[in-house]
């Protein structure tokens, strides 16, 4: 043989004791193991999770987009650990390419941020402002508008809000 690949020997006898072992022991769990099947040992099992008969819903599409949020950031340490061992080489031009990069990724977050990306909660339904509480010509009674109520005036009288709010 030849000595070069002499050194690679020892690497061939591990990965051929490795497939060997693994057929081994596959074997030999289906020769020993008792084959007594149930139904419970048939039911799938997942973090302790009783099987439902509904089917489980689909993961949000936010899920997604925090997954893929996560992903970008993993390709931007990818390329900030080379550029950080090569900084000294690479001068004033690496170092202006690192950072459009950088703020490119930096903007994408902000935007995720603004897009609400990152709440998991329940969504937030956004309230239109009241128009401000007034009196009416009645004394001690205010009205304040409504969703579903039309707004009363101030100074107008309690009987024509009242017609108001039937019509």
């Amino acid at each position: 043989m030849n000595s070069g690949l002499a050194e690679y020997l020892p690497v061939l006898v591990l990965g051929v004791l490795a497939v060997v072992f693994v057929l081994l022991s596959i074997v030999a769990s289906r020769l020993l193991a008792p084959q007594r099947t149930t139904n419970a040992k048939l039911a799938s099992y997942e973090c302790g999770i009783v099987d439902q008969a509904d089917i489980p819903e689909r993961f949000p599409v936010r899920f997604y987009l925090v997954a893929m949020l996560f992903i970008m950031f993993d390709i931007e340490i990818v390329f900030l650990y080379p550029w950080a061992v090569a900084n000294a080489e690479l001068g004033l031009f690496g170092f202006m390419a690192m950072l459009i990069f950088v703020v490119i990724f930096f903007l994408s977050f902000v935007y995720e941020l603004a897009m609400g990306g990152l709440e998991w909660g329940p969504r937030k339904r956004r309230m239109m402002p009241l128009p401000p509480a007034t009196r009416s010509g009645v004394t001690g009674v205010r009205t304040v508008g409504l969703a579903g109520r039309e707004f009363v005036p101030a100074g107008a009288d309690q009987s024509s809000a009242a017609m108001a709010e039937a019509g």
